[in-house]
């Protein structure tokens, strides 16, 4: 059954644009912002064993070793990814998985353990069909993580189902179970985040799943036919009947137009907040989305902006290139920000240790929320496909207050979760502040678990000359020819 597609309502009308900042909005009967991967892998684990006629799984990368639920044993119903998914389908010959994984993710783990091994046994089987999808530019990436499953349910956020994800909001320095599945090293803690949804929601995704896997291995998948939902019970919903905006990032290839609808969804939260904008980000790297912050800054009145990045990128090169732009773009910030009402922070945990921020959250004062896998970077707004999701309250005073209430009790409960206080404690002082987010970060920092401002390196030469203007890893669009990275 294809989904309805909701008429732009006064919850979504200013912000959420279907054709505009948005692809379609849709209706859900309930949705939950999962924080971390350790209830998300969980929530993940139950709904596939719910599965009935077809699972749809997309990502940047799988990792077939990764155990869904490390604290159960496996001797019942399995729980690393690969075993599990034969289980699933050894439990209802109806059942088929279709598995879809960006081809050049898969190199980085052709080298791991069991996996190789695991995916010719897929290739071969009857239920589950593993593809590869290189429907993309040079030097793009399909960096979409969605899970449909019967379009009753999917999940849609940054969370990939591969190693050194699963984490606790606690974020402990050492966690027994944080360890990577072949070598049983120690990872560091990561901060992750995504969302599940049903109703009309859950089948619009699967309406972009299917059709994704369309324009990569040409073949067309029927949609399931009804059945029972796969909402776990466990799972608490964050939202109940609410219209969502689905966004969307995709280059222009194969005579597929480009599609930047989140580049836009980006510029209208930030020109439409009032009083605030909370942002959880891998990068923050993307020239217009720094430009449009400093125009409001400018602003005699204009909203705070609060950003929590991970200390460094992940890898040498990458924290050269994002690393590099991230300090040029905070230094075209300071120029603007004669107010002081942008702050850039990073989280550490109880004794020090940086927690990497992979979540993609934005929150514009208590009237819009989003969570999807898109970045503050240039490649997230215009060269790889990405998919988020927002929730709108409506945009004057008399909006739902409880929808609005909700929204900022996620922003307030993150803010928590990065400082190790009660979410009470930072509702109180953001109503001590006046509504301001940076006097009550302020306020409630401390020692052990908590966010530490970020002073961005100097720049050396090779960062700020060669790879500050080599847009390799972070171009805005795709080239018409490939270029080779040259350093000199």
């Amino acid at each position: 059954m294809e989904p309805t597609t909701s008429p732009p309502s006064e919850a979504a009308a200013t912000i959420l644009r279907p054709d505009d900042t948005c692809w379609r909005i849709a209706h859900a009967d309930r949705l939950s912002v999962i924080i971390d991967a350790a209830p998300y892998f969980a929530a993940l684990h139950a709904a596939l064993q719910k599965a009935r006629h077809s699972v749809v799984m997309i990502g940047w990368e799988f990792d077939t070793r990764v155990s869904l639920v490390p604290q159960e044993e496996d001797d019942v119903v399995p729980t690393r990814l690969g075993q599990f998914l034969n289980w699933v389908v050894g439990q209802n010959p109806d059942l088929n998985i279709y598995l879809l994984e960006w081809d050049t993710g898969m190199v980085q783990v052709l080298g791991r353990g069991s996996t190789p091994l695991r995916i010719v046994d897929w290739v071969s089987s009857r239920q589950i069909h593993m593809k590869l999808d290189h429907a993309h530019p040079a030097g793009a990436a399909h960096h979409q993580k969605i899970v449909v499953i019967d379009d009753t349910l999917a999940f849609c956020g940054g969370i990939d189902t591969t190693t050194d994800r699963w984490d606790t909001r606690n974020h402990r320095d050492d966690h027994p179970l944080r360890k990577r599945p072949t070598t049983g090293r120690s990872y560091g803690p990561w901060h992750d985040a995504t969302v599940a949804v049903d109703g009309d929601a859950a089948r619009a995704l699967g309406c972009l799943a299917r059709e994704r896997w369309k324009q990569a291995t040409g073949d067309d998948l029927e949609p399931p036919p009804p059945t029972e939902s796969a909402w776990p019970k466990e799972l608490l919903p964050t939202f109940e009947h609410v219209d969502i905006g689905i966004s969307r990032t995709a280059p222009a290839y194969g005579g597929r137009d480009a599609v930047h609808e989140i580049e836009r969804l980006y510029l209208s939260i930030i020109a439409g907040a009032r009083q605030s904008v909370y942002i959880e980000s891998q990068y923050f790297a993307a020239r217009k989305i720094a430009e449009a912050i400093a125009e409001r800054l400018r602003e005699p009145d204009g909203p705070e902006f609060v950003i929590v990045n991970p200390e460094t990128a992940d890898g040498w090169l990458e924290e050269e290139t994002m690393g590099s732009s991230r300090a040029r773009l905070l230094a075209l910030i300071r120029a603007a920000d004669h107010h002081g009402r942008f702050r850039i922070y990073t989280p550490v945990a109880e004794k020090g240790t940086p927690i990497y921020v992979h979540a993609k959250i934005v929150v514009m004062d208590d009237r819009l929320m989003r969570v999807g896998s898109s970045n503050l970077s240039n490649r997230s707004l215009g060269m790889d496909t990405e998919c988020d999701v927002s929730v709108a309250a409506r945009q004057d005073p008399f909006g739902d207050p409880d929808l609005r209430r909700r929204i900022a009790t996620l922003r307030n409960d993150l803010i928590a979760e990065h400082l190790d206080v009660e979410t009470a404690d930072v509702e109180r002082e953001i109503e001590r502040a006046d509504g301001g987010l940076i006097g009550a970060i302020e306020a409630l920092r401390g020692t052990g678990k908590t966010l530490v401002p970020f002073t961005p390196p100097d720049l050396n030469l090779v960062e700020g000359e060669v790879l500050g203007e080599n847009d390799l890893l972070d171009p805005e669009r795709p080239a018409r020819r490939w270029r080779p990275f040259r350093l000199f």
